[in-house]
This record gives structure tokens, sequence and C-alpha cells, in this order.
């Protein structure tokens, strides 16, 4: 399975950053094509026919989300770019602002266009730093070059955006809370319904879109609707980039069709395991989704065969274990990233996520029993689907699939009063 190369063609480019190579590479082509005659009724139904999904996670169909924003309301409609990218393991839209600020603001215009919007908003992670700097000098160069503000190309169109840093809450990753965020409160999710495609961004109907989503636009704009679909599955179109990293020899950034196996990615792209270690378990999505074993080698990474196999394509951030890692001792980190990360606004998570910490600690440490198992499992009972946000079903989804996959390692560390690994060994390359 080659690596294709659409939305990170430019990286090879000299200063791919630039506005010069941008444009010297077709970039702001398909603006011009949208605004020298297309309807924005027809940028939607464009997008609705490539089958674009959003690739923040949910994988939920693009142009029927910009679809939903209610026309003729007399309201001021939004779009914004959630670039607050903080899953564990992931790390391909920081390289996506870095690497090709343009094609992210030409998406954005588009998107705009279409839903009929006249100020977009980029809520990035603060501590993205340089991917805010590239983006700050990129939105100056498209000003001036008449790509944003009023009149945009001569067309009649005003576009505004506004770049805005938040402080690094993981939370903020999550719509609503990023949009409370935005708004100068505390980032926390709401209750929905209302969603934010009737009632969003200061009360006004908004779209929320991923970087490397609204990053895909110009290029299905430019190059049609059969191009996209030629690549990927017939209900996962498109290519996407997968963030790799872990117990692999070379750990990275791979754009490639929707629908490789996981196979092919670790061990064809990937390099495989250092040193010819087995595979002991990884992570499809990123630390959120439950996790598989190397009896799952040969599922589709795209959103159906991920799901269908038990787990979540999620941020499709394959972190890799090979078989010197403690499953018990990797799962108790992430729950202490998550325990960190709730923002405390529902009991099922803020208590839920504190005490699964503590039972974890109590089984690393040697001083659990077979019992905790169950405790466990009761508590992930209670938080998942019981909580505001998706953030309690993420923290959820080790502990069960690693108990459902690795029971007898749990069992273990009961048995020998400790963890029968190398407790100096760091077994995931996330922090």
């Amino acid at each position: 399975m080659p690596v294709v190369k659409a939305l990170t063609g430019r990286w090879d480019e000299q200063e791919p950053w630039s506005l010069a190579t941008y444009e010297r590479t077709d970039g702001y082509q398909a603006l011009r094509k949208v605004l020298g005659g297309m309807a924005p009724d027809e940028v939607i139904q464009l997008v609705k026919d490539s089958g674009l999904r959003g690739r923040g996670g949910a994988g939920f169909p693009t142009g029927m989300k910009w679809g939903f924003i209610p026309q003729g309301d007399g309201k001021e409609h939004y779009v914004v770019v959630n670039a607050d990218e903080g899953e564990p393991g992931a790390c391909k839209d920081a390289l996506l602002m870095m690497n090709d600020p343009h094609q992210l603001i030409e998406g954005l215009v588009i998107a705009s266009y279409a839903i009929r919007c006249g100020h977009a908003f980029i809520y990035l992670r603060g501590e993205l730093v340089l991917a805010g700097r590239r983006l700050e000098k990129a939105i100056a160069d498209a000003y001036a070059a008449g790509y944003l503000g009023k009149n945009v190309l001569g067309s009649g169109y005003d576009c505004e955006v506004t770049l805005f840093r938040g402080a690094g809450a993981y939370i903020c990753g999550e719509e609503t809370a990023l949009l409370d965020s935005l708004e100068g409160y505390r980032g926390q999710p709401r209750l929905r319904p209302p969603f934010p495609a009737i009632h969003g961004l200061y009360g006004a109907p908004t779209v929320v879109n991923n970087v490397e989503t609204i990053g895909s636009v110009p290029h299905i704009v430019l190059r049609g609707v059969d191009w996209f679909r030629s690549m990927g599955t017939e209900k996962s179109p498109g290519p996407k980039v997968f963030s790799v990293s872990g117990h692999v020899n070379k750990p990275g950034n791979y754009e490639v069709p929707l629908g490789i196996t996981a196979r092919e990615l670790i061990y064809d792209i990937a390099g495989g395991i250092p040193g010819g270690r087995a595979l002991k378990a990884w992570f499809p999505g990123g630390g959120s989704t439950p996790m598989f074993t190397e009896a799952h080698l040969d599922t589709m990474l795209d959103y159906e065969g991920v799901a269908a196999a038990g787990s979540a394509l999620g941020s499709a951030s394959v972190i890799v274990m090979d078989d010197t890692t403690c499953i018990v001792r990797s799962v108790l980190r992430l729950e202490k990233f998550y325990a960190h990360e709730s923002c405390g606004k529902c009991t099922p998570c803020r208590e839920g996520t504190y005490w699964m910490v503590q039972v974890l600690e109590r089984i690393e440490n040697g001083t659990g029993t077979e019992a905790d198992l169950k405790t466990l499992l009761d508590t992930c009972d209670n938080i998942a689907g019981r909580s505001f946000c998706a953030l309690g079903d993420f923290a959820t989804g080790s502990v069960v699939s690693s108990i459902t996959h690795f029971r007898d390692e749990y069992i273990a560390h009961v048995e020998q009063a400790g963890c029968p690994f190398h407790v100096e060994r760091v077994p995931l390359g996330i922090s």
C-alpha cells in the first residue's frame, strides 16, 4: 500500500509554509474556482458527494454537517477550526499547520463561503508555538494578498479570520467546551441538544471542523469528487494522515488511503518493531480508543473496519507497544492523564477517573486484589455513556480493553505482589 501525498505534498518544497510556495503549487486556485462561479450550496453538495468525513475523531460526514446550518435565518454564521490537538499519540494537525498553514486558510475561506459565514476562527492549542507563529504570518500574508478581508479576490464576499490560542486544556478539544473557551468562559462541555449547528458560538449557527478536515476541502474542489473517491473505501473515502508512535522503527506521520490494514501501516510503512520483538498491543486512534492486539493486525483502518473490530479510528493516532510493555502501567499512565484533564463538571467522570487511578496504582504497586478488576469494570460501567461529553468514554476504553485482552497480566501483578516488568522501562512514546 503506497504512501500518498495529497495534504502533505508541499512538505517536500523549500519553505512549504510560505505564500510564495503555496501559490506556486496551485495554492488558492480552489478558492478562485469557488468564488469565480460556484454558489454556496454547490460547494456544500460537492463536499457531500466527495464523502469527506471529519478527520478529528468522530468521522461525521462533513458536507452533511455544513448542510445543517440554517439559511435565511438572519443570524451570523461561524466556522471554527478545532486545532486543539491534545490526544495522546496525535501529532498530525500540528505539522499540517506548521508546514502548510495556507492550505488550512484556503479551506477555511471556502468552508465559510459555503455556509455564508463572514468571520471564522482558528482555536489553536497554546503549546503549539511554532504552528501559531506560522499561522499568524500566513494569515497576515493572506490578508495582504486579498485572500482574506473585505471583497475577497474582488468577489464581493467578505471573510475575516481570527487566531485564538487556548490554554492547553484537553477538554477544549470537545467542540462545545471549545466554544465556551472561545467565548471567554471556562472550557466545559455543554448539554446537547441544542447542537452547535443551531446554537453554537455566541448563540449562532456554527460549524466546528478539525484541521485535517478543512485542509482536505481545497483538494476536493480543485481535483474533484472522483479523484477523492479513488482512494479509501466506499464509506470512508480519501486519504488520511496517521500518526504512528511507540515501538516502531520509523515513527512519524504517514498519509495513506483509508482502508489500509494495521499490518501494512505498522510493518511495511513504519518499519516494524525495533529489534524484531513481538507486537503486544496497539491503539488504533490514540489513547482514548480501546486497545487491540496482534490478532487485530489485519483490521482495515477506516471508520467502519475499526468499529466492527471493537474500537474506533478516532484521531488515527496509532500507538504501538512491544512485548516488553507492562499493560497495567501503560493504562495507569493514560488514566492519570484523563483524571488530570477531566473538567470536573459531571460526577461520573470527575470521581470515576480519580478512583480508577487509585485502583490501578494499587495493582501496579503490588497491593491489589483480583476483586479490583471487577471494581474497575464496574466503575467503567458507571462512567461510559453517563458523562456530559466523550471524555468519560475515552477514560474507560483502555481499562476495559486491557482487562479483556490481558487479564492474565493483571492477575500476575496480584499474585506476584508487584509488576513483573522492569519499572524503569518507559512503555509508550507519549508523555
